[in-house]
């Protein structure tokens, strides 16, 4: 891990590094402050449904984490997916994107989500990560068949939601990542 990394990590999370440590920063070094602090307010603040959170050691943008949810069919499962900051955070909105296939009518197949808090005409500098997180759980929890991505996925949901379920359980099973240990 760099030394830039680990003193913005140490900082983020209230604590100081080492006496030893170089005070040398890069000079766009504030783009990576929030992004921190919200990681550190997000793993203090316990959200079950959203676990094993990784920072990209290479670009503490660019996070990883679990999406476990609560209601079927999805509760079968858990699904990864990556949290891309852009450099004008929190003045633009971050991407996720789904790394673990999902059928779900909101969620494409290359794992783009269809999210409202975070398209560009609803964002909002003041929305924090872990606001978008649950926006994130509550959609996959209750899929939102008016603003699909897949329409035949809305389609189904539907017009046959017992087919739906079906499917999407039996995909769930097959594809998922494990559940975290206690998260059921």
């Amino acid at each position: 891990m760099s030394r830039i990394i680990e003193f913005l990590i140490y900082s983020a999370l209230g604590g100081l590094p080492p006496s030893s440590f170089p005070l040398v920063l890069p000079i766009n070094w504030s783009v990576f402050v929030v992004p921190l602090q919200e990681l550190s307010d997000l793993r203090a603040s316990g959200l079950k449904a959203f676990r094993d959170i990784v920072v990209d050691e290479t670009n503490i943008l660019v996070w990883t984490g679990l999406i476990v949810p609560d209601n079927p069919p999805y509760n079968k499962g858990a699904f990864r997916i990556e949290i891309n900051f852009p450099a004008e955070y929190p003045f633009k909105p971050p991407k996720i994107s789904f790394k673990t296939r999902i059928y779900h009518p909101n969620i494409d197949e290359k794992g783009q989500v269809c999210l409202p808090i975070i398209s560009a005409e609803n964002w909002k500098p003041a929305t924090k990560t872990d606001q978008v997180i649950q926006a994130l759980i509550a959609l996959v929890n209750d899929p939102e068949p008016e603003h699909p991505l897949r329409a035949d996925l809305a389609g189904e949901y539907l017009n046959d939601r017992k087919k739906f379920m079906k499917n999407a359980e039996d995909f769930t099973r097959k594809n998922s990542e494990k559940r975290p240990t206690g998260s059921d």
